[in-house]
């Protein structure tokens, strides 16, 4: 984390003295970016530097569920599981991506290519049922199309390709 010291100060020159607090997130979020999780030395590093109570930081990382404290593959599949995607199959969908990858939700394939989050929303429902791969949206999902989702992000990484 030290590397990112200086992003943070000109991050801490937009807030008056005495709001270090309000760092937290953006900070955790600037370390995620960049080690693609927080670890537990990031999170001691950060309490040492804002000089915030460790609970603080402990109290973002477990609201905020795009915070991640451990490694996920190399494709994020979210699934929505909210009212709107559950009522046109969410729980088809996600049981059919846990079949196809060998993994329950919150787990990574051993190979590290793709890890399996069911989340609460994602903002799509009237194209539901939804799936987040990293930052793209695939929506009005089927087992068909999340075949054809999976099958070709597999096949790019067997190619060497994203």
């Amino acid at each position: 984390m030290k590397h990112l010291i200086p992003e943070f100060e000109k991050m801490k020159e937009r807030y008056p003295e005495g709001f270090e607090s309000s760092l937290v997130l953006p900070c955790l979020r600037r370390i995620q970016e960049d080690r693609g999780f927080v670890a537990e030395e990031d999170i001691v590093a950060l309490v040492d530097y804002l000089k915030v109570p460790r609970i603080q930081v402990e109290e973002v990382l477990s609201y905020y569920t795009m915070l991640r404290r451990k490694p996920i593959g190399r494709f994020h599949l979210q699934a929505c599981r909210n009212i709107a995607c559950s009522m046109r199959g969410a729980e088809g969908v996600i049981a059919h991506l846990s079949r196809k990858l060998g993994v329950k939700p919150g787990q990574t394939t051993p190979d590290g290519t793709f890890t399996l989050t069911e989340v609460e929303c994602l903002g799509s429902c009237g194209t539901a049922p939804v799936v987040m791969v990293n930052e793209a949206y695939h929506e009005n999902m089927s087992t068909e199309k999340l075949d054809r989702l999976v099958d070709e992000l597999a096949a790019g990484v067997r190619a060497g390709g994203k």
